[in-house]
């Protein structure tokens, strides 16, 4: 897990957030991670392997022919990028 500290935050939006974190019955902190995860990982986001998944399925692909991706699919993480 990362740790993250946030400086320099106004008044008024330390304030509502220790108010909508009273209103959920959560620690601020628990609120914060509440909010970014709502907004970095929406539920209704579409994931592009459930999609492809879901054309396969449309195009009645036979398992065999759909295990080919799994055998050319790059296992490897994500990197991100970098700029430097």
């Amino acid at each position: 897990m990362a740790m993250l500290t946030v400086r320099n935050l106004p008044d008024e939006v330390h304030r509502a957030l220790r108010a909508r974190a009273t209103k959920h019955g959560r620690s601020m902190e628990a609120e914060v991670r509440a909010i970014l995860e709502s907004v970095m990982v929406p539920e209704g986001r579409v994931k592009l392997g459930s999609l492809l998944a879901e054309l396969g399925r449309q195009a009645r692909l036979t398992d065999e022919e759909f295990a080919v991706f799994d055998q050319v699919r790059d296992k490897h993480p994500a990197r991100t990028v970098e700029f430097e």
